[in-house]
C-alpha cells in the first residue's frame, strides 16, 4: 500500500477482551495499516472521536461478553451526526448472549448500518482482506 490508511480498533462497552484486541492490532499493523488502539471498555464516542481526531477510514469494533448488539445500537447514526457519513464499520465477535442463528445476527447488525459482521473465531486475514477491498486497495 502507498499510503497507511488509518483505522480506529477498540473494545466496546464494559467488554475486557484485551488479549483478542492486542491480537487483532498486530494483524492489521502487519497487513500495513496504522492502528490507533483505543482499548478495551470503549464507548461508541471513544471510537468516532477517535476517528475524526485521525482521519480514520474505517471503525473496527469488537466485542466479546455477548452484549455487543446493545453496545453497538446507534452506532451509525452517531458516526453520520459527527460528520463520519462514509466511515467503515465493522464488528465482530461474540456479539450476542447465547446461541442465535449467524444469519439474523448478521442481518441485525447489518440493518444497524455495520458494514461487515464478523463471527466468534473469525481469523484476522478475512476482515484484513476485507478492509483492503472496501478501501479499494486490492481488487
Amino acid at each position: 500500500m502507498a499510503e497507511k490508511k488509518t483505522v480506529v480498533l477498540g473494545v466496546i462497552g464494559a467488554d475486557v477482551h484485551a488479549v483478542g484486541n492486542k491480537i487483532l492490532e498486530y494483524a492489521f499493523k502487519e497487513a500495513g495499516f496504522n492502528v490507533v488502539n483505543i482499548g478495551v471498555l470503549s464507548a461508541q464516542k471513544d471510537f468516532i472521536e477517535a476517528a475524526i481526531e485521525t482521519d480514520a477510514a474505517a471503525i473496527l469494533v469488537s466485542s466479546l461478553y455477548g452484549h455487543g448488539e446493545l453496545d453497538c445500537q446507534g452506532f451509525r447514526d452517531r458516526c453520520i451526526e459527527a460528520g463520519l457519513d462514509n466511515i467503515l464499520l465493522y464488528v465482530g465477535g461474540n456479539l450476542v448472549i447465547g446461541k442465535q442463528n449467524w444469519k439474523e445476527v448478521k442481518e441485525r447488525f447489518l440493518a444497524m448500518g455495520f458494514d461487515r459482521v464478523y463471527p466468534p473465531g473469525t481469523l484476522p486475514d478475512e476482515p484484513n482482506r476485507n478492509l483492503k477491498q472496501d478501501l479499494g486497495l486490492i481488487d
